[in-house]
């Protein structure tokens, strides 16, 4: 029935071919490689979590009294966006359990694209030819945080309410058209119109997610496109790639591992509590809390507002550009525009214009792999220096003297950091200079009559014939750089 059905519309679409090609693609088999699958299951439980919430979600800043079962909000009044939440995670069948799921599963997701971030400029993977898709990948970054603050202010509690005025004043403090750019956003002076709710669905279930969807494609056709990068060994070359075809062998390992994230994200949502708003209560301008604390990826912006000292450039009484510019948007700015520029900037420092398939090892390149990880750890500072107010509620050192501590730190850190990392890589390499060789040892193999073999696996991978590549044979090896279809060794 089913080869009835696949003839049926192979006839009529003539699909065979580019079918073909896809179930023949061949995959490096690495962990390291799951980094970016687990951002893209993530996402897929984002937007099934989050259709289910739109149901019930009101972008409404109209004024309504709870009556609801939670006896500490009951007879307040609060806007029908803060109003819909509560309920959803109260009183709709399921509706906590989605809405914490869909909380853990965008943590998740940017955890996950910064350490494939982290894994793609440690072993090079964004040099020639792979540095548009680099670019693809920090976009996508940047635009997950933001997805995932704009998320976060939409319940309109206490908490979202302080991240929003906080990037108000942000907003305002942008030389010559800040204001009139704040004015767009809210529709108002702040908290802004009735229209700023709307906006802010619009833009969380409908734009930033298009956009994200429209990047992941690009990004996985790009990849495909080009081949993955692999790590090196006996087998692997510039002009091949080793690893298991699409079908059989890694569609079972990826829906295994799509599988597996979710069930993990819902067992989060259903066990671990996040972000329980009906405790923070409604948000009112004129009220604040000490040690609140946005979710992780917004404090490193926090810290940078907090570590930046008093700088304002003034023209008599006039303030040209406040303090809060500098934290809030040039730090940022300079973040992303350092990753933006990489693949460029590590051309020029190292002179290497090649065209690599190939992946380093971290330690191979001990320069490269230094400054990364002092990049890092001058972004860690920063994102540190957001928990100063929790820092200084639970110990004794005054919060003054943190800030001056974190502020020396963020600049003499990143250097003890470079010194530390190189050294190290040069250690590393000149003990064993060629890590990434893979496991060794024995696998059970059927082979073509139908039996079983025990097979030496020598650095990593063996070479088999391409029937068995293409039957899902354990590896198949893919000659001549192009990342589909399994030939002979």
């Amino acid at each position: 029935m089913i080869r009835n059905l696949v003839d049926y519309v192979d006839e009529r679409l003539g699909v065979s071919p580019g079918a073909r090609k896809l179930l023949r693609y061949i995959f490096p088999d690495h962990w390291s490689f799951l980094l970016g699958e687990i951002a893209l299951y993530a996402f897929i439980v984002l937007v099934g979590t989050g259709v289910f919430m739109s149901l019930y979600y009101v972008p409404s800043d109209a004024e309504a009294v709870y009556r609801g079962a939670y006896e500490p909000l009951r007879g307040l009044t609060m806007t029908e966006s803060y109003l819909s939440t509560v309920n959803l995670s109260l009183e709709v069948p399921a509706g906590l359990l989605m809405r914490q799921t869909h909380h853990w599963a965008a943590n998740l997701m940017i955890i996950a694209i910064v350490l494939h971030l982290l894994r793609i400029l440690l072993t090079g993977a964004f040099r020639k030819p792979r540095e548009i898709n680099y670019l693809v990948g920090v976009t996508l970054l940047a635009l997950t945080v933001l997805e995932g603050f704009v998320g976060y202010s939409m319940p309109d509690d206490l908490f979202s309410g302080i991240g929003l005025v906080i990037s108000y004043g942000v907003a305002l403090s942008i030389p010559v058209f800040g204001a009139d750019l704040a004015f767009l956003i809210w529709g108002a002076e702040y908290p802004g119109s009735s229209d700023f709710f709307p906006r802010l669905y619009i833009v969380h279930v409908l734009i930033v997610p298009a956009a994200i969807a429209g990047l992941i494609g690009m990004h996985m056709a790009m990849i495909m496109r080009q081949h993955h990068a692999q790590f090196p060994s006996k087998l692997a070359t510039e002009r091949n790639v080793v690893g298991y075809p699409m079908w059989p062998g890694y569609a079972l390992k990826a829906g295994g591992l799509m599988f597996l994230t979710a069930a993990v994200l819902f067992l989060l949502g259903g066990l671990v509590q996040i972000n329980p708003i009906w405790q923070w209560g409604p948000y009112e301008p004129y009220l604040a809390s000490n040690g609140a604390q946005p979710d992780w990826y917004l404090g490193w912006l926090l810290g940078s507002l907090r570590l930046m000292p008093a700088l304002e450039i003034q023209l008599g009484d006039l303030t040209l550009v406040p303090n809060a510019f500098w934290g809030g948007l040039v730090f940022p700015t300079i973040t992303f525009m350092l990753m933006y520029a990489w693949p460029w900037i590590d051309r020029r420092w190292f002179g290497d214009r090649d065209k690599h398939d190939l992946l380093d090892s971290p330690r191979d390149n001990p320069r490269r792999t230094a400054i990364v990880i002092s990049y890092f750890s001058w972004v860690l500072i920063i994102f540190i220096a957001g928990s100063i107010d929790r820092l200084y509620l639970s110990s004794t050192v005054p919060y003054e003297a943190q800030v001056w501590f974190l502020r020396i730190a963020v600049i003499v850190l990143p250097f003890v950091v470079y010194f530390a990392t190189k050294r190290l890589c040069e250690e590393l390499s000149a003990r064993e200079p060629r890590p990434l060789r893979g496991w060794t040892g024995k696998v059970v193999r059927r082979t073509p009559a139908g039996g079983f073999e025990t097979v030496e696996l020598d650095e990593g991978v063996p070479a088999v014939d391409g029937a068995n590549g293409r039957n899902g044979g354990p590896v198949v090896k893919e000659e001549a750089g192009a990342g589909e279809g399994a030939r002979g060794s």
